[in-house]
């Protein structure tokens, strides 16, 4: 017996030590006791004062690090979210990673004809049907806002069509409290009840405070109402290093992470046990362009540091990876998503997100989701490792050929070469002659011909008919309220 032996299961990566990120954390406490957040909602404010924080200047809040350490105990570390067939389930917990798609790109890239225009209805509902049948793409984010909807009730248009497209498990947005107690109407119409939801959350809801150091009233509002309903929430900022954070790589975690307590804060004070994700979009400002860098590699480092930090204070991650300041999908595209998505899976972030997003998130793409798809097919092999045990160091199988003999007919080979080996849906390995035959196709017109197909015939589980009709009901009674004429669905 061999002892003192140990295995590496899977490739290791770490950007930061632990000293690395004690100190960054012990800094975020420092800037929100000695700085404050603004919060601009006055139950929040009220649950603040009570529990410790010195609140001035009318909306000030500075917050103690007893609040935010008493908030992160009670911060659940492990979160279940559960598709609408009680079968695809997301497990949030250390080092399980899961890739989807981003939300609300006011921008499409139409599938028939290439033009750059506006997302509708259609396009939300065959972008969730494109995650539907990719295999690799574990949740949903709508991927685009919708523009054929009415403009105060968008939210409950775009989760119908995302949840008639998808049985995965989604992350959703939402205008505003109403629009989030709406959706969770509707998440329950379809799960059976409060009950189900209890048992198995159908949805996140992303909420985002403003840079630096500002929440708004409908972030917080948001935020408590996902905490009365035990609705699993991300509070995260879309900090930008030179704009609206510090321009060092360090500094902009220190600013990211303080802006991500304070959504806990506030959720745990409302409700203990109140499931939050931390992390999000932390990239820099690109100074010639001005523009918040998606493929950028501090945008990487930067992730990859927060789900350091994460699972060091034992709560769940958000991530990033899959997009592209590409504006079409190119070579650069192609760089940025593999890139991307490599440095996300070695991380061991949880959800990570925004697989499909070209031109720095403005631009919605089906071919760099189902390009991407491919790409985190191979990751996912890379992430499995090497198995090292007697008889995959196969010795005595190298006795038994020789030199000069061959594994193609062997037993062996025949046992484990479907499990070892990665095999590719897109990515061509033909000879010359053979891909000439095949039409000389490049990954580009793969990727197209996979998408149009998936389009034309790929058909997701629908919603029973009874369930669509009070969902209808529900996105109806919300047009009325907000004194809009009501919308054809599909």
């Amino acid at each position: 017996m061999r002892v003192n032996y140990q295995v590496n299961a899977t490739p290791l990566f770490r950007v930061l030590s632990d000293d690395q990120i004690e100190e960054i954390y012990l800094a975020a406490l420092e800037v929100l006791a000695r700085t404050g957040t603004r919060v601009y909602e006055e139950e929040a404010l009220a649950l603040l004062r009570e529990g410790g924080a010195i609140i001035s200047d009318t909306n000030l809040a500075r917050i103690p690090s007893f609040m935010v350490k008493a908030a992160l105990d009670a911060t659940p570390e492990r979160i279940t979210l559960t598709g609408r067939d009680g079968q695809k389930k997301v497990i949030l917990e250390k080092d399980h990673i899961y890739f989807g798609t981003g939300s609300d790109c006011p921008f499409v890239a139409d599938p028939h004809t290439g033009e750059r225009r506006r997302f509708t209805y259609q396009d939300v509902y065959n972008a969730a049907k494109i995650t539907d049948a990719l295999p690799n793409i574990d949740f949903h984010m709508s991927v685009g806002l919708t523009s054929d909807v009415p403009i105060g009730t968008y939210d409950r248009h775009q989760f119908l069509a995302m949840v008639s497209g998808t049985t995965k498990p989604l992350v959703i947005t939402a205008v505003d409290r109403e629009g989030l107690a709406d959706q969770y109407q509707m998440a329950c119409t379809i799960l059976g009840g409060e009950a189900e939801w209890r048992k198995n959350p159908l949805f996140i809801v992303y909420i985002e405070p403003s840079s630096p150091l500002n929440n708004s009233e409908t972030a917080v509002q948001k935020v408590l109402y996902a905490a009365e309903k035990g609705i699993p929430a991300i509070y995260t900022p879309c900090v930008i290093g030179g704009a609206t954070a510090p321009g060092t790589l360090a500094g902009i975690l220190v600013q990211g992470l303080a802006e991500c307590l304070v959504g806990v804060v506030i959720a745990q004070l409302k409700r203990k046990g109140t499931p939050i994700i931390i992390g999000g979009v932390a990239s820099i400002m690109d100074m010639a362009s001005t523009i918040l860098c998606y493929g950028a590699p501090e945008l990487h480092l930067l992730s990859a540091a927060y789900a350091d930090i994460a699972k060091w204070l034992r709560i769940p991650v958000f991530s990033t990876a899959g997009c592209s300041d590409a504006k079409v999908l190119d070579q650069q595209a192609a760089i940025e998503s593999a890139i991307s998505i490599t440095i996300a899976a070695l991380s061991g972030a949880n959800l990570i997100h925004d697989v499909g997003y070209l031109e720095s998130g403005l631009r919605g793409c089906y071919d760099m989701m189902v390009m991407s798809d491919e790409v985190i097919s191979m990751v996912k092999r890379l992430m499995r490792g090497i198995l090292v045990d007697e008889e995959h160091l196969a010795v005595d199988v190298i006795n038994r050929i020789g030199p000069g003999g061959h594994y193609l007919a062997d037993e062996h080979t025949y046992k484990h070469f479907r499990s070892e080996f990665w095999f590719p849906q897109l990515i061509d390995r033909l000879r010359w002659d053979e891909w000439q035959q095949a039409g000389s196709k490049t990954m580009a017109q793969r990727v197209r011909e996979k998408v149009m197909d998936l389009l034309e015939n790929y058909e997701p589980e629908p919603l029973p008919d009874n369930v669509l009709k009070e969902v209808k009901e529900i996105i109806a009674e919300a047009d009325e309220r907000h004194g809009h004429e009501e919308v054809s669905l599909l």
